[in-house]
C-alpha cells in the first residue's frame, strides 16, 4: 500500500434503521475531564467510532453481543463484552494512564538504546507491510471544522463584507467508498457531504499527511520515523511496553536530530514480533503550519494492523490570519485481500547489530538455501536477518515492477461525487454520524446554517440584491471584463497600472485588450491587442497577438502569431521590469532599460510531442531602428550623475552598440528533453510530474541573410541542463548550467549577441536560478564563446536557522553561486566615463548567502562579485517570490 493506506477513512454502519446500539461518555480518571477523540472499536465489525469533543460517544448496533475496546494513545485501553437487545446501552467509560513496563536491557552511557533495535526491525519490515494486502474495500467518514483565531485589521471588515466570521467554527461532514489495488491505485466515491461555512485555511488541510503510508519513506513531504534514512533524520528513546490483546506493545519517542520542516516529533508505538504500526502521535511543521496527528491501528487480520482512526489538528499564522482546524475520520467495513506471496505465518527479524550471534547462526543455517522471489519469496523461511528482508523485498518489488503495464505511474486515483451526495437533510446526517456533534458544533450547524440559506436566496432570488453598476469612466480607468457570450470573454486593463518612465519615451502607458474565446473542450483562441503611447517622444505604437492553445491526451501546444511597431530591450528575456528602472531613473536618474524600436512579424509554436519532449520554433522578420534619449527629466537630481546613453555598454563591442535601421530575418529551434518523467493518473487523466527529471536544453538560432532584405548572417548553437534534487539528509541543489557557441558571425547587430540575465537595482525580481545578481546588463554579452552555470544550495540548518524559532516560521538559508565565461573580453579597457563597474575578465563570479521565503514572499540576498578570484563588488538584493508580472509589462 504506496499510496491512501492512511487516508481521511470513517465509519457509517450499512444499516441505519438501527433503534439500538451504544453509547456514553469518555472520562479521564484522574481529572474527570471528557476525553475528546478517544476510539471505540468493535472487533467482531471491525469498525467502531470516536468521541466528540465533549467525550461523546453513540454507535448503532444489531442486536447480539460485542468485544468493545475503548482506546485513547497514552492511556490503558479497555475491553467490554457488551449485550445489545432492543435498545440503547449506556456505557461510561474511565480510562487511566498507560503504566509502562520497562525492559530488562540495561540502558547506560555505553549500551544502545533499545528502541534503535526496535525501529531497525520495524523499518526492516515496512515493505512487507506496504505489499502485504492486495487490495481492501471500506467505508469513509470525515468531520472538519476550523475557525480563523485573528485577523489583520485592514482585511477584517472586507472578511465581514464577504460573510465570514471568525467566531464561527467551518464545518464539513462527508461519507465515502474507498477502494485500493495494489501498487498504487485508488478509488473514491463520495456518498454524501456537507459543507457549511467558509473555509479560510488558504488550502492548508490534512491530504499530503494522509494520502500516504507511514512505511513509506515519506509522508507529505516529511520523512517517515520508519524510512531507511530515518537514523540520519532521528533519534529515538525506549520509554516502555504494555500488554495489549496478547501483544506487547513498545513505546518509542521520536526525537528530531534537527527540529523543523518535513520531520517529525512525538510517539510511535511499534507492535512487537509483528513490528508494525500500533498507533502514533506525531508532529511536524510545513510552511510555517503545526501539523499533530494521531492515528490509532487495529489488527483486521492476525499479523495485518490497519489504521482505524485518525485525528488532525492543524494551526499556525499566515500573513497575520491565525487558523485553527480539526479533522477527524474513522475507518469502517474493511474488506482485504491479502498477497498471496507474503503468507501470514509470523515472521521473525533478527537485529545483526543488537543480535549478532543469532544473525552468525541464521547466515550459516541459510547459506546453502535460496529463494525463488518469483513465486513465493518465503518460502521454507520464517528468520530473516534485517539486510536479508530488506534484500528480499526489494527483490521481490523488482520482479512486480516488470509485470507492471505502466511502471511509470506512481499513483492512479479515481475520485467521484454521487449526484445526491450534498442533497442529503439534517435528519440522514443525525442517523447516519457516528460521532456526535459537540455543544459548540451544534451551535455552529444552527449559525451556520441561516447564513447559507442567505446566500441560497441571493442566488434563487438575484433581483433581491442590489448590483454595483460601473459607470464608464470607471471602466476607462480601472480596467474592465465582461463575458460577451457563453464562450466569449472581453478583457480590458486598466492603463494606470501600466505607467511608467524611460529615457526614449519620457512617461509612457499602454491601453491592453484581450479577448478569450473557447472554441471547444481543448481549444482556446486569445486576440490580445496592445497599444503605446509615448508622451515626450509624442510616438504611438502598437502590436498585435494571436495565440490559438490546443491540447490532445498525448499533447498540447500552441501556436502565436505577433506583429506591430513596438518597443523591445535588447534583451528579449527583459531582464529589467520597466516599472523597476521608472523608479531607478527617476529617483536616482539610473536609466539601465535599453531599447530599441522594431516592426515585425512573428510566428512562434511551442509543440509538446510528448511529457518528455518539447519543440519551439520561430520565425521573425524585423525592421529595427536605434532610439535615443528625449529627456533628461528626474524627481531629483542626484551629484555628479547624468543619465547614460540608451546605447548598451559592452566591453566586447567595445561600447560601440549603436547601429544604422535594417531588416533581420530570425529563426530559432529550442528542443527540451525530460528523460525521466513520472506521471500521476486522476480520473483516468495523466499529470506528468516534470520537476522529478532534469531537463536538457539544445538551441539553435540563425540570422538568415539576403532573404527579405535581410541584412543578418550567424548561427549559434546553445546546450544546457537544469536541475533539483535532495543532497544528503538535509541539504537541497538547484542548478542550471549552459554553454554556447557562435558558429558563425558574419554579420550581427547588438540585439542579437548573446544577453545574460544582469540586474543592477535592489530589487531581484528574475528566475534565482537562471540570473547575476551583480551583473551590468550588457556588460559581458557575447558574439563569441560563453558558458554560465548557476547553483542554489539550500540548507535545513545552517547559521540562523540553527534557531528553531526561526525555522519554524519556514525562513531558508541558501548558499548562491554564479559564473560566467565569455572570449575576448578580458584585455578590453574601460572608458572611464561609462556606468560599467561589472569585471572586464572574461570569468566572473558572484557567491552569495540568502534568507529565503521571509513572510513566504521575500528573500534577501547578500552577493560578492569577483574577477580572475579577486573581489570586485558587493552588494544586497531583495528578491520577489511572488509574481509582478500582473503589475509590469515587459516594456
Amino acid at each position: 500500500m504506496k499510496k491512501f493506506t492512511l487516508i481521511l477513512f470513517a465509519i457509517i454502519f450499512s444499516n441505519l434503521s438501527f433503534g439500538q446500539g451504544i453509547k456514553g461518555k469518555i472520562i479521564i480518571s484522574e481529572t474527570g475531564e471528557p476525553l475528546a477523540f478517544a476510539t471505540i472499536y468493535i472487533k467482531q465489525l471491525e469498525t467502531g467510532t470516536s468521541t466528540n469533543l465533549d467525550g461523546d460517544y453513540s454507535f448503532p448496533l444489531k442486536a447480539g453481543k460485542y468485544d468493545v475496546y475503548f482506546q485513547y494513545l497514552g492511556y490503558e485501553a479497555i475491553r467490554k463484552e457488551i449485550t445489545v437487545s432492543n435498545q440503547f446501552v449506556e456505557l461510561d467509560i474511565v480510562m487511566k494512564t498507560q503504566a509502562m513496563q520497562l525492559s530488562e536491557v540495561e540502558i547506560n552511557s555505553k549500551a544502545e538504546d533499545p528502541a534503535y533495535t526496535i525501529i531497525r526491525k520495524a523499518i526492516a519490515k515496512s515493505k512487507f507491510h506496504l505489499m502485504q494486502v492486495d487490495a481492501y474495500n471500506c467505508k469513509v467518514y470525515m468531520k472538519g471544522g476550523g475557525k480563523l483565531n485573528d485577523v489583520p485589521f485592514l482585511f477584517r471588515k472586507a472578511l465581514e463584507k464577504d460573510g465570514v466570521d471568525t467566531s464561527t467554527v467551518y464545518l464539513t461532514e462527508s461519507v465515502s467508498e474507498v477502494s485500493y489495488t495494489r501498487p498504487n491505485t485508488f478509488k473514491e466515491k463520495v456518498t454524501s457531504i456537507r459543507t457549511i461555512g467558509k473555509s479560510e485555511s488558504g488550502g492548508v488541510g490534512p491530504n499530503r499527511f494522509i494520502t500516504s503510508s507511514f512505511y513509506n519513506p515519506t509522508v507529505g513531504e516529511s520523512i517517515s520515523p520508519l524510512s531507511p534514512k530515518s537514523f540520519a533524520y532521528y533519534r529515538f528513546k525506549y520509554q516502555g511496553s504494555f500488554m495489549e490483546g496478547g501483544r506487547e506493545i513498545n513505546k518509542i519517542a521520536v526525537m528530531p536530530r534537527v527540529r523543523g520542516e518535513q520531520v517529525f516529533e512525538g510517539t510511535i508505538f511499534i507492535v512487537e514480533d509483528v513490528w508494525s504500526i500500533h498507533s502514533l502521535d506525531l508532529t511536524t511543521y510545513t510552511q510555517g503550519f503545526k501539523f499533530k496527528l494521531s492515528q490509532i491501528y487495529n489488527p483486521i487480520k492476525e499479523q495485518v494492523w490497519l489504521p482505524v482512526s485518525h485525528r488532525f489538528n492543524i494551526s499556525g499564522s499566515f500573513m497575520g490570519f491565525d487558523l485553527e482546524y480539526k479533522y477527524l475520520a474513522t475507518v469502517s467495513n474493511y474488506q482485504i485481500t491479502l498477497n498471496p506471496d507474503l503468507k501470514m505465518e509470523e515472521i521473525v527479524v533478527i537485529d545483526e547489530k543488537a543480535e549478532k550471534a543469532l544473525a552468525k547462526e541464521l547466515e550459516s543455517k541459510n547459506k546453502n538455501t535460496s529463494t525463488n522471489t518469483s513465486e513465493n519469496p518465503f518460502a521454507g523461511k520464517k528468520e530473516f536477518t534485517r539486510k536479508d528482508l530488506k534484500k528480499l523485498m526489494k527483490e521481490y518489488e523488482k520482479e512486480e515492477e516488470k509485470e507492471m503495464e505502466e511502471p511509470e505511474v506512481v499513483s492512479n486515483t479515481s475520485i467521484t461525487v454521487d449526484s445526491l451526495a450534498g442533497k442529503k437533510d439534517s435528519t440522514y446526517w443525525e442517523e447516519i454520524r457516528p460521532v456526535p456533534l459537540s455543544k459548540l458544533e451544534v451551535r455552529s450547524y444552527v449559525k451556520l446554517d441561516s447564513i447559507a440559506v442567505v446566500e441560497e436566496l441571493k442566488v434563487s432570488n438575484p433581483d433581491s440584491v442590489k448590483e454595483k453598476k460601473e459607470s464608464p469612466i470607471s471602466k476607462l480607468l480601472f480596467g474592465t471584463s465582461s463575458k460577451r457570450s457563453k464562450k466569449t470573454r472581453f478583457v480590458y486593463k486598466s492603463p494606470i497600472s501600466t505607467v511608467r518612465f524611460n529615457t526614449v519615451d519620457g512617461y509612457n502607458f499602454e491601453v491592453p485588450f484581450q479577448i478569450k474565446s473557447k472554441l471547444s473542450k481543448n481549444k482556446n483562441l486569445e486576440i490580445s491587442p496592445t497599444f503605446r503611447y509615448g508622451f515626450t517622444r509624442e510616438e504611438v505604437n502598437g502590436k498585435m497577438n494571436v495565440k490559438y492553445a490546443y491540447k490532445s491526451e498525448k499533447s498540447k501546444g500552441n501556436i502565436q502569431l505577433e506583429g506591430g511597431r513596438y518597443v523591445a530591450q535588447f534583451n528579449e528575456q527583459n531582464p529589467i521590469h520597466p516599472i523597476i528602472n521608472s523608479f531607478s531613473s527617476l529617483l536616482y536618474e539610473q536609466n539601465y532599460m535599453k531599447i530599441y524600436e522594431k516592426s515585425y512579424l512573428k510566428l512562434s509554436l511551442n509543440q509538446t510531442l510528448s511529457d518528455k519532449i518539447t519543440i519551439k520554433p520561430s520565425v521573425e522578420w524585423a525592421e529595427r531602428t536605434e532610439l535615443f534619449n528625449n529627456t533628461s527629466h528626474s524627481w531629483r537630481n542626484v551629484d555628479d550623475r547624468k543619465y547614460t546613453l540608451n546605447a548598451p555598454a559592452n566591453l566586447e563591442a567595445q561600447n560601440n552598440t549603436g547601429f544604422a535601421m535594417h531588416q533581420a530575418l530570425l529563426a530559432s529551434v529550442e528542443l527540451e528533453y525530460r528523460p525521466f518523467v513520472k506521471y500521476r493518473v486522476r480520473n483516468k487523466k495523466r499529470e506528468a510530474i516534470l520537476e522529478g527529471s532534469p531537463v536538457f536544453r539544445l538551441n539553435y538560432s540563425k540570422g538568415i541573410s539576403d532573404v527579405a532584405s535581410s541584412d543578418v548572417d550567424f548561427d549559434r548553437l546553445e546546450i544546457g541542463m537544469q536541475h533539483q534534487f535532495k543532497v544528503g539528509a538535509r541539504g537541497k541543489l538547484n542548478y542550471n548550467i549552459f554553454a554556447g557557441s557562435f558558429l558563425n558571425a558574419n554579420q550581427l547587430y547588438f540585439m542579437d549577441y548573446k544577453h545574460f540575465m544582469g540586474n543592477r537595482t535592489v530589487l531581484q525580481v528574475t528566475d534565482p536560478v537562471a540570473s547575476y545578481r551583480l551583473l551590468n546588463y550588457y556588460a559581458l554579452s557575447t558574439q563569441r564563446n560563453y558558458a554560465g552555470a548557476h547553483l542554489n544550495y539550500q540548507f535545513r540548518k545552517f547559521l540562523l536557522t540553527q534557531i528553531w524559532e526561526v525555522r519554524m516560521t519556514g525562513i531558508k538559508e541558501n548558499f548562491i553561486f554564479n559564473y560566467l565565461g565569455t572570449n575576448g573580453s578580458s584585455k578590453i579597457n574601460l572608458p572611464n566615463n561609462t556606468e560599467l563597474n561589472a569585471p572586464s575578465d572574461m570569468n566572473y563570479m558572484e557567491v552569495g548567502y540568502s534568507l529565503d521565503n521571509i513572510f513566504r514572499f521575500f528573500r534577501i540576498e547578500a552577493i560578492a562579485s569577483f574577477k580572475d578570484m579577486e573581489y570586485q563588488d558587493f552588494g544586497i538584493r531583495i528578491g520577489i517570490a511572488t509574481s509582478i508580472g500582473s503589475l509590469v509589462s515587459v516594456n
